[in-house]
């Protein structure tokens, strides 16, 4: 054994590292250690006693990727090594590991245990040689603060471990479970035939989305183009991330050859979605975040309910202006899905996205980010318009964004450790006089979103990767570029200073 365990892919929302430097075997063992060491401590919290770790069951599930299996039979091992038990959910989206925390299980196979949390191997997004690890208690997703005290319980685990007891100590049991055709039954009765007469294109990218959503989407009456359904952690057709239009080129074509009312793409995971309109183009995260807001206030409104939505720094203002104006209440808040999910908790909406494509339902489910009962919800508004106007198409539901424009997302590289000083700087050197516009606010809950008359410039630290991620909107192209011009070189050049005064 090792002696010292690298800790370092322990983040903001999860854990994230490259395979096998950051994230291996060894530590996913002392990870199912020190998360059943923390539960226990939460359960004092709540009833004030320890929970008996016998009596405690999580749920474990993991990605496609080709790693993610060594991962997880190493994560359920620690959790067995406690006496705690385990539902080996197998590969499945990580929206169906959060949905174990709420399906209704038999209890034969629970042996009159409830679910207490589940733990979900995945790196979502990222390149094929990250891994990492999702966390639940209590129907919850972990918080940073969380995050950080079972890194703490890791690292004790670590320490006090003896080669001895190494991988051998089995005490829980250890079942599998299908909880994808629990699943599919849960959602195909909420939703019954809602999609008749849809066409729709999905594109799997051969991630976890595959397995459940082409099926499901069927069971609604859709008629579905598949593409690249079947699994395969190599991604040899193209990376798991909507979020990045390179990887949308084949849903597109797909969705106006096939003259499909509109296509839908999964990330690694099946957390966040990528929706492609009729003529072949993105919509991006924060007007699909509009076309489902606007459809819950509606529905609402009739009685004289007022719903709330949260969202992110980084969508445009015309989401917030849009919501606030039409009867809904829009809330602003930091980019991550812990981060959304506590506000969401916080102010009891019904409602979140953000623009790289999680949106988080309450309204008639549980609250968590799941990109495949997002694609059901699309399905039914379309349906439903459909019904009123053949003609109907879902461009005509983000009409208010055609009187901005919104930049891409801009990345700069910036090592972790310069991030903070840089933003500091930055702060203290943005004025009226830089931008040659009026700032109206500034707003710091994460990073810089600068609000000017005519738009905004934004800047932050991505919770993932040493970069930071930049936005900008303004009411004409010539001024929204101004404005990323002159941040991006001033962001360059306070990078490039902190990189020289560190050698």
């Amino acid at each position: 054994m090792q002696e010292t365990l690298n800790t370092k892919a322990f983040g903001k929302n999860d854990i994230r590292g490259i395979f096998p430097s950051e994230v291996n075997s060894q530590l996913y063992f002392y990870v199912g250690k020190g998360y059943v060491n923390w539960a226990k401590e939460q359960f004092s919290k709540i009833n004030g006693q320890r929970k008996p770790t016998d009596e405690m069951l999580f749920c474990v599930c993991m990605d496609a990727r080709l790693h993610s299996k060594e991962l997880k039979d190493s994560l359920i091992q620690g959790i067995l090594s406690t006496g705690a038990n385990v539902l080996d959910l197998g590969l499945a989206p990580t929206p169906l590991g959060y949905f174990s925390e709420f399906a209704k299980i038999d209890n034969e196979t629970l042996e009159g245990k409830k679910v207490n949390g589940a733990l979900i191997v995945t790196a979502s997004h990222n390149p094929s040689e990250y891994n990492g690890l999702k966390m639940t208690f209590n129907r919850a997703s972990l918080s940073e603060e969380q995050i950080k005290e079972v890194k703490d319980y890791t690292l004790k685990a670590f320490e006090n471990a003896k080669e001895s007891n190494y991988r051998t100590i089995r005490c829980g049991f250890d079942k599998e479970y299908d909880i994808i055709s629990n699943y599919c039954d849960k959602i195909s009765d909420m939703f019954d035939k809602v999609g008749a007469g849809i066409k729709v294109v999905v594109d799997s990218a051969n991630a976890t989305g595959g397995l459940v959503a082409p099926q499901l989407y069927r069971e609604l009456g859709c008629e579905v183009i598949e593409l690249f359904s079947e699994p395969d952690g190599n991604f040899p057709n193209h990376h798991p991330n909507p979020s990045d239009e390179k990887t949308l080129d084949a849903v597109k074509k797909a969705v106006v050859e096939n003259k499909a009312d509109f296509g839908i793409a999964f990330d690694g995971d099946s957390d966040r979605i990528g929706v492609i309109s009729s003529d072949g183009k993105a919509i991006s995260g924060d007007k699909l975040l509009l076309i489902y807001s606007l459809d819950l206030i509606n529905e609402l409104k009739a009685h004289g309910e007022t719903p709330t939505i949260v969202s992110e720094v980084k969508c445009s203002q015309v989401l917030y202006d849009t919501i606030n104006n039409s009867g809904g209440n829009a809330i602003m808040y930091k980019t991550g899905h812990g981060y959304i999910k506590s506000k969401m908790k916080e102010t009891g909406a019904l409602l979140a996205g953000e623009m790289s494509g999680h949106v988080f339902f309450k309204d008639r489910y549980f609250g968590y980010d799941d990109a495949i009962y997002a694609g059901c919800r699309l399905i039914e508004i379309v349906a439903k318009n459909k019904k009123r106007s053949q003609n109907f198409d879902l461009k005509d539901l983000i009409l208010p964004f055609n009187k901005v424009y919104l930049s891409n997302e801009v990345r700069l590289k910036c090592p972790n450790e310069y991030k903070k000083d840089v933003l500091e700087e930055l702060k203290g050197k943005i004025s009226d006089d830089f931008f040659n516009s009026k700032i109206k606010e500034i707003v710091t809950i994460d990073g810089l979103r600068i609000i000017f008359e005519d738009g905004f410039a934004l800047i932050r630290q991505s919770n993932t990767e040493p970069v930071f991620t930049l936005r900008f909107e303004a009411n004409t192209k010539e001024r929204c570029k101004d404005y990323q011009e002159k941040l991006c070189s001033l962001t360059e050049e306070l990078v490039k200073k902190h990189a020289q005064t560190k050698v």
